[in-house]
C-alpha cells in the first residue's frame, strides 16, 4: 500500500488565485457553535449508560470489548427515552420535566442526488453538518442531524441520493441506508428539484418506504424555487399535488432558507408528544473525527473533477487533543489506482498542498481551535467493492466513535 505524508504546518500561504477554494467555501462560519456535548470528542453524544460502560471496560482492561462493541454506534434504532432507564444527571440533560406538549421524533429525508437534501438539513439545524457541493452523490453516509428548540426536537436522517444503478458495493450499501432510514421515522420528507420537469416519485418512495406496512406521513418539498418564476412554481405545485401520493407539497429555497419554517411546522404537526431523545445542546451523534473527514472529502469534490472525488475515501485515523499545543489530526485518503494518486497530489505536490490548506482552515473553523493536520495518501485497490472495509468505514449503518 503506497502512501504520501503531508504535514499541514509546512504548507505555504496560498496565492490570491488559490484562495477562492476556501474563501468561497461552502462550509460557513457559525459564531455560536455547540456541535457536541462537552465531554470527550469521541464520546460526546453517547448516552450515560453507554459512556459508563466504556469507562468501565477501560478500567477493567477489557480493550477487546471497547474495540468490538463500543467503538461503533448504530444509526438504525432510536435511543430509549424511558425515564426508568436514566440516572438523575441524564434526566436533567434531556429535560424530562419539560412541557407535556413537547414533541420529538425522527424524520427521514429522501430524494435523488443533488436535489438539496443536505442544504435543507443544514438550514433546519442552523449549522452545517452535511457537506454540500454542486456534484451529485456527495452524501454517502446517513447523517444524523438534531434540530432542537425548547418546544421540540426533530432528529433528521439526511440520506444519500437514491441511485438508479448501483455500480459498486459502496452504492449497494448506501442504498441500504436509504431503505432503512424510514423504518423508525415518524414522518418522511421527499425533496425534488423545482428546476426539473415534474415526475412521479413512486419509485423513490418505494426505495425509501416500500418495506413498511404502515406508511408514515409524507411531505413533498419542491426545492430551488428561487431559480424559477412564481408561475412555474404554482404549476409544478399543482402537478405534484395531483399526481403524487403525498400528504402535502411545500415549495422552498433551502439555499436561502425560504419556506424552511413551513416545513418545520408541518413536521411538528406529525411528531408525537414526548421528551427529547438527546440533550438539547447536541446537533449530531456523529463524533468530531467524522466531520473532520467529511470536510476533507468536501474539499476533494470542490477541487478535483471527473472520477477522482468518487474514488476517494477519507478517514480520520488519529485525533489527539493537546491542551498545550495544536490538536493533532491524522487523515488518510484512499484511492483505487496509482494514476488517481498522481492526480490527487499534483505536480510537485501542489494540488495536495492546496487541498490540505483549504481543509485545515475549515477544520479549525468547525472545531474553533488550531490544529496540526497530517494527510496520508494511499492506494487501496477496489476499496469500493470490499464489504468488510466499507463496514469499517461506517457504510453498514454504524459509525465509529473511538
Amino acid at each position: 500500500m503506497e502512501k504520501l505524508v503531508l504535514h499541514s504546518p509546512s504548507i505555504p500561504t496560498p496565492t490570491p488565485q488559490q484562495q477562492f477554494l476556501f474563501h468561497n467555501s461552502l462550509f460557513p462560519s457559525f459564531k455560536s457553535r455547540t456541535p457536541f456535548h462537552q465531554t470527550s470528542p469521541y464520546l460526546s453524544c453517547i448516552s450515560n449508560t453507554r459512556r459508563n460502560s466504556h469507562f468501565q471496560a477501560l478500567a477493567n482492561g477489557d480493550a477487546e470489548l471497547v474495540d468490538d462493541e463500543l467503538s461503533f454506534l448504530s444509526l438504525t434504532g432510536k435511543p430509549d427515552r424511558n425515564m426508568a432507564l436514566l440516572d438523575d444527571y441524564e434526566s436533567d440533560e434531556l429535560d424530562f420535566d419539560s412541557d407535556p406538549n413537547h414533541r420529538s421524533g425522527y424524520v427521514a429525508l429522501l430524494g435523488k442526488p443533488n436535489v438539496g437534501k443536505s442544504t435543507l438539513a443544514n438550514q433546519m439545524v442552523g449549522q452545517k453538518l452535511s457537506i454540500v457541493t454542486d456534484k451529485p452523490q456527495t452524501t454517502r453516509h446517513r447523517i444524523l442531524c438534531i434540530c432542537s428548540n425548547p418546544d421540540y426536537q426533530m432528529v433528521l436522517y439526511d440520506t444519500p441520493g437514491v441511485l438508479k444503478k448501483e455500480m459498486h458495493k459502496l452504492d449497494s450499501m448506501m442504498m441500504k441506508n436509504v431503505r432503512t432510514a424510514a423504518v423508525n421515522a415518524d414522518c418522511v420528507l421527499v425533496v425534488v428539484d423545482a428546476c426539473k420537469a415534474p415526475e412521479k416519485i413512486d419509485e423513490l418512495l418505494e426505495e425509501g418506504t416500500g418495506d413498511l406496512k404502515d406508511k408514515p406521513p409524507t411531505l413533498l418539498i419542491l426545492n430551488k424555487k428561487d431559480l424559477i418564476k412564481p408561475g412555474e412554481v404554482a404549476k409544478k405545485l399543482e402537478w405534484y399535488e395531483k399526481f403524487t401520493d403525498v400528504d402535502e407539497v411545500i415549495p422552498v429555497s433551502a439555499k436561502y432558507g425560504h419556506g424552511v419554517e413551513d416545513v418545520k411546522d408541518w413536521i411538528l404537526s406529525k411528531l408525537p408528544h414526548g421528551p427529547a431523545y438527546y440533550p438539547k445542546d447536541i446537533v449530531s451523534e456523529h463524533p468530531e473525527r467524522f466531520f473532520v473527514a467529511e470536510i476533507v472529502r468536501e474539499k476533494i469534490f470542490m477541487q478535483y473533477r471527473n472520477e477522482i472525488p468518487y474514488a476517494c475515501q477519507v478517514n480520520t485515523v488519529n485525533y489527539k487533543a493537546r491542551p498545550d499545543a495544536k490538536d493533532f489530526i491524522q487523515v488518510e485518503i484512499l484511492v483505487e489506482k496509482s494514476s488517481q494518486k498522481i492526480i490527487l497530489i499534483g505536480r510537485e505536490g501542489k494540488a495536495l498542498k492546496l487541498l490540505a490548506t483549504a481543509s485545515r482552515l475549515d477544520i479549525e473553523d468547525f472545531l474553533q481551535k488550531k490544529v496540526y493536520l497530517e494527510i496520508e495518501v494511499k492506494v487501496k485497490e477496489n476499496w469500493r467493492q470490499d464489504e468488510a472495509l466499507l463496514k469499517n468505514y461506517g457504510y453498514g449503518g454504524q459509525i465509529r466513535v473511538l
